[in-house]
């Protein structure tokens, strides 16, 4: 059997990876692109045929890479010009490869649907085909009702990140080399760590959400120091060194991964670490590989996948790296070439992210009360642009990417990116008092009401809101409309077919407004949101333009101004794309919720969650409360008036092209269950 072997680095080892193969791929050697490796090569669910397309194929395997750092394709990638070079001078890199094609080369569409996949995983067959999520599909519950597969999609992962976890499960991984210094001596930076404490803990993960960490190259250095505060932008104070350590988890790499604190850490309390770190990896070349896959799918005459036209779709932290990826150029291959077509944004609000500086770690995001101040939300903000009156910059998103190599977009945001992630900032100008409106080639949609994610089920015990009939986790679907924009989207790509048109809310017509003017309703037990997530203007120290963080914590300017959308009477959003939860509504969603409960900042924003607040009801149930919004019997009659205004809704929904005829009766029928839960449910 032949193997694919090379050299490559972790965090403790230099290790010689090599990989048994089933099959080896060798196209153009003046791509970048220069190997796939296929390890499997199986029919999906045994050849199952999905609509015209037939039986689907999943080709797993490995993905090498070689880049050349003087190319100018390649010029924004951070430290790549330090990094060590192979006999032709690329840098090489390797990375995971999935792929499901249809196995018929006659029947596919030529579509290519490239995730960029968040945190290792597999989002797509959950968000689009309404599937089990798993990081290694094979199951039937594992590809849903089939969606992306009706629709003759080639569905492409490639792994990016450098630090995802190391477990078991298959995760999507990218190996990168590290940069050194003249004559191999070592490249040394400031690395930073913190943490909202809820509960006391005597260890703290120097890594994000388990991702791999950076250790500290020397434990008595002078720049490591850990201090603790109060508040999110509250004075620090510096704890005494002898109070704390370094400590190692794995015994057997010694790799130093937590730290530990005499008498433990207090909860209410937020501790930050700052430590000098050596060998960073070349985090930018992540960029490349998600540029350097579609490239190769589309102009490489020898790919396995070929394709003509190439969507990328991000989510949540790689919805923030799409954004990243199109204001530093990289829709741009090496050969002057463009390489997406389209792009569906969801989830990302205002942000990019750590995904191309020295010491950068992807998985920190700047949430409203954890990971702060790291470099996610910053300016510029929108595609066109717009004057900064504090910098003095005038910048747009697109400023690096010329006209005819800019892909077809849907910025695509819930009610909680507004809220959590700054969102308004892009379709309002940075002095806050105008609206701009995106361009040609781009439409936003807000999602009205919805939190950050959507999980099947009805809410359950543990959620409840103490002291109110409401719940943390919200069930409102937000993905049945994404579904829709992703067929729509794929047409615009293909066929020039003009998708729905852009719909959020707006300064000019109120319904985009400050934290302070939302017109909640008083609703007996509920305490109101009015601390959105704030974008500072940060200073990251002189080298940042580089890519080289010198201020560990960055320092802090004026914030930029936020604005969050407008709610009716029963506390719901008024502007954007308003699903059968709004239209026939049971409840009120909001797109926050508070840390109620929590040792400290009670009125700030837990990360990614919404409150589920049902109506009453009865009048009776509704006059006990003095609950302002009406109950279900008032406004809807009976069951059958209610499933008249849920029926009317979903016909309108399709009209407007933001739901698919094959969701009407799923979503016909989930509200239904829902009236029946709320009625049946012990409160």
């Amino acid at each position: 059997m032949r193997r694919f072997c090379f050299e490559t680095r972790n965090l403790v080892h230099i290790v010689l990876m090599c990989v048994p193969l089933l099959a080896i791929v060798s196209p153009n050697l003046d791509a970048e692109v220069v190997g796939i490796e296929i390890e499997q090569r199986t029919d999906v669910l045994d050849g199952h045929s999905w609509a015209q397309v037939g039986a689907y194929e999943k080709i797993a395997g490995k993905v090498k890479f070689a880049f050349d750092p003087e190319n100018p394709a390649n010029r924004a990638i951070t430290d790549l010009k330090l990094a060590p070079r192979n006999e032709e001078g690329r840098v090489e890199a390797w990375a995971d490869l999935v792929v499901l094609q249809p196995k018929d080369p006659a029947t596919r569409r030529g579509v290519g649907w490239i995730e960029v996949s968040n945190r290792g995983g597999k989002a797509s067959l959950v968000y689009f085909n309404r599937a089990e999520g798993d990081p290694d599909p094979v199951a039937a519950g594992h590809f849903g009702d089939g969606l992306l597969f009706d629709e003759g999609l080639t569905v492409i992962w490639v792994g990016w990140q450098w630090d995802v976890p190391e477990t078991p499960a298959a995760l999507l991984n990218l190996h990168v080399p590290f940069a050194q210094g003249p004559d191999g001596t070592a490249v040394s930076g400031l690395v930073r760590a913190d943490w909202a404490v809820d509960s006391e803990t005597a260890l703290l993960e120097l890594s994000d959400r388990g991702h791999q960490a950076y250790g500290p190259s020397d434990t008595s250095a002078p720049e490591n120091v850990l201090t603790v505060r109060n508040s999110r932008e509250g004075k620090r104070t510096v704890i005494p060194r002898q109070q704390w350590h370094f400590e190692a988890q794995d015994a057997e790499s010694g790799h130093i991964s937590h730290i530990r604190l005499q008498g433990g850490f207090k909860p209410g309390k937020i501790y930050e670490l700052v430590y000098k770190a050596e060998d960073p990896p070349i985090v930018g070349l992540g960029l490349a590989a998600v540029r350097d896959i579609a490239s190769h799918a589309k102009y490489d005459p020898e790919s396995e996948f070929p394709i003509q036209h190439a969507v990328a779709f991000g989510v949540s932290q790689t919805g923030r790296f799409l954004r990243h990826f199109m204001y530093q150029g990289f829709n741009v291959d090496e050969h002057n070439r463009k390489v997406y077509d389209g792009l569906l944004i969801h989830t990302a609000g205002a942000g990019r992210g750590s995904f191309n500086h020295r010491f950068a770690q992807p998985s920190r995001d700047a949430q409203p009360y954890a990971n702060f101040f790291y470099p996610t939300d910053l300016y510029p903000f929108t595609s066109s642009a717009q004057p900064d009156p504090v910098s003095g910059r005038n910048e747009g998103l697109l400023d690096y990417v010329e006209p005819a190599f800019r892909p077809k977009t849907f910025y695509t945001n819930s009610g909680y990116e507004y809220w959590g992630r700054a969102a308004s900032l892009i379709h309002t100008t940075p002095n806050g008092k105008n609206d701009v409106a995106p361009l040609k080639n781009e439409r936003i949609y807000h999602y009205s009401s919805a939190q950050h994610f959507w999980r099947p089920g009805w809410p359950t015990e543990e959620r409840r809101v103490p002291g109110a009939d409401a719940y943390t986790l919200t069930p409102l679907n937000l993905l049945t409309t994404l579904r829709a924009l992703a067929v729509r989207l794929v047409a615009w790509v293909e066929t020039d077919a003009q998708p729905p048109a852009s719909s959020y809310p707006l300064l000019a017509d109120g319904t985009l407004v400050t934290s302070e003017g939302v017109a909640f309703p008083q609703i007996p037990g509920i305490a109101i949101a009015r601390i959105p997530h704030l974008a500072y203007r940060s200073d990251y120290g002189p080298e940042w333009a580089q890519g080289i963080v010198g201020n560990q914590p960055p320092i802090l300017g004026d914030a930029h101004p936020v604005f969050v959308p407008q709610v009716d009477g029963f506390g719901n959003e008024i502007a954007g794309l308003r699903g059968l939860a709004l239209l026939a509504p049971l409840a009120t969603y909001t797109p926050w919720a508070l840390r109620s409960g929590a040792p400290a900042a009670h009125d700030h924003l837990l990360s990614f969650l919404g409150t589920y607040i049902p109506l009453p009801l009865d009048e009776d149930a509704r006059a006990a409360t003095g609950d302002p919004r009406p109950s279900l019997e008032a406004y809807y009659g009976d069951k059958d008036g209610f499933m008249e205004r849920v029926k009317l809704g979903a016909s309108y929904l399709v009209s407007q092209g933001v739901m698919l005829e094959r969701d009407r009766q799923f979503m016909i029928d989930r509200q239904s269950e829902h009236w029946d839960w709320l009625h049946t449910r012990i409160k």
